[in-house]
């Protein structure tokens, strides 16, 4: 399917994993919609987009998807002028409190974790497929950015409620496909693995010795990997949906077991560097 003039929702979509996706659909010339709670950060990549494609559609809006109303405002007004939204890329989420583990959690820290991760992206989905007009017209495309911490017990402490949360968005994903039978609707979940992006140093509460505690010995995906993945799923034909995909570092065994000597068997890779 050509991503060309699609029109294509993309929560959390100011850094990271987000702004990766909102990057390489521009390159496919699709119509971008991008949502997040940073103003500067949005308006800087909103500018960055418009001035290497020139012809680029793109709406942006402030929204904290743990406000539905504020979701489905911004939907309305925003569809008022595109018609209809072609797809969702569901990606907004946090981690926040580790390595404190739940007991020892701020409860505030919970409520923002599971709003954020459970909540909002119901409500996301929720959104398109009313106020987005993909329910009324029986197609389109809801591409879940889950994790495979929502598949694997975490091996790290202060993991609980995001584990928990990513595996409700897996539930979610999955009974959701099968409610919308009757449509031309197809709902995908994307798992990345470890991504060198600003999610995990929130997670760790910024603290630099544990994030590179936890990145240590080996080389794990940069945001444009992930934004491959999703261009991927996204380009297959209407009779195919690549239902689930996992996205890993090649040193990422499984969520327990990383190769943490893989830096150091780089002799045949010098030339590959992170991100190419």
């Amino acid at each position: 399917m050509s991503l060309k003039d699609q029109t294509v929702l993309i929560t959390g979509a100011s850094m990271g994993i987000g702004a990766a996706i909102a990057r390489r659909l521009a390159a496919e010339s699709a119509t971008l919609i991008l949502f997040a709670r940073s103003d500067d950060k949005l308006k800087a990549l909103s500018d960055e987009l418009k001035k290497e494609h020139k012809d680029l559609k793109i709406f942006t809006s402030i929204v904290d998807v743990q406000d539905h109303t504020s979701l489905s405002t911004a939907v309305s007004k925003i569809v008022q002028q595109v018609s209809h939204i072609d797809v969702l890329i569901n990606n907004a989420g946090l981690a926040i409190g580790a390595p404190s583990r739940f007991p020892d959690l701020k409860i505030q820290d919970i409520i923002t974790m599971t709003n954020t991760n459970i909540n909002g992206y119901m409500f996301a989905a929720y959104t398109v497929l009313n106020e987005g007009k993909m329910k009324e017209r029986g197609k389109g495309t809801i591409l879940n950015v889950t994790s495979t911490t929502g598949l694997e017990v975490p091996p790290f402490p202060g993991e609980a409620v995001y584990h928990a949360s990513k595996a409700c968005q897996e539930a979610f994903t999955n009974v959701l496909r099968t409610e919308l039978v009757g449509t031309d609707i197809k709902v995908l979940a994307l798992r990345p693995g470890v991504v060198a992006t600003n999610f995990h140093e929130q997670r760790v509460g910024y603290e630099k010795q544990s994030y590179d505690t936890f990145m240590s010995g080996f080389e794990p995906l940069v945001a444009p990997d992930v934004a491959e993945a999703a261009a991927f799923m996204l380009s297959q034909k209407d009779r195919v949906s690549v239902k689930a995909l996992d996205v890993v570092p090649t040193a990422q065994r499984s969520l327990q077991v990383f190769d943490r000597e893989w830096n150091s068997r780089d002799e045949g890779r010098k030339e590959e560097k992170m991100g190419s």
